[in-house]
């Protein structure tokens, strides 16, 4: 089986949010700690089940990204765009509903808009 990368601008695009998911999702499962800590967390001493969540998500992104990256569909790029901006619209209530407003929050929703946007403008056409 041979790796498969695009030939198309647009379709590059999505790849490439793919490939940037796959490797955020990567450092979140192996690095839990070093991601809480980016996000501004920290564990309770002696209770491991945060960093298990939080690996646990990590898996999801990769798993999902890895998804996207091995079929290359646009069904696939367009379910990895729409759970992208899922995670960015929960950010969004979480910045208006839990006082939320900070900077790192804010930079986090550009990125994940950003992530969700490439994919998704790759589907629907628009590069």
């Amino acid at each position: 089986m041979e790796f498969y990368f695009p030939t198309e601008f647009g379709e590059q695009v999505a790849f490439a949010s793919a490939v940037i998911t796959a490797i955020l999702g990567v450092v979140v499962m192996f690095a839990p700690g070093l991601s809480l800590s980016v996000f501004g967390l920290q564990p309770r001493e002696g209770r491991v089940e945060g960093l298990a969540e939080v690996r646990s998500a990590g898996g999801a992104y990769l798993g999902f990204a890895g998804t996207a990256l091995l079929l290359a569909q646009p069904t696939v790029y367009l379910a990895l765009g729409a759970a992208l901006v899922m995670a960015a619209f929960a950010r969004i209530l979480s910045i208006l509903s839990d006082r939320g407003n900070s900077l790192r929050n804010i930079l986090f929703l550009v990125v994940q808009l950003i992530l969700a946007a490439l994919p998704l403008s790759y589907v629907f056409g628009l590069i």
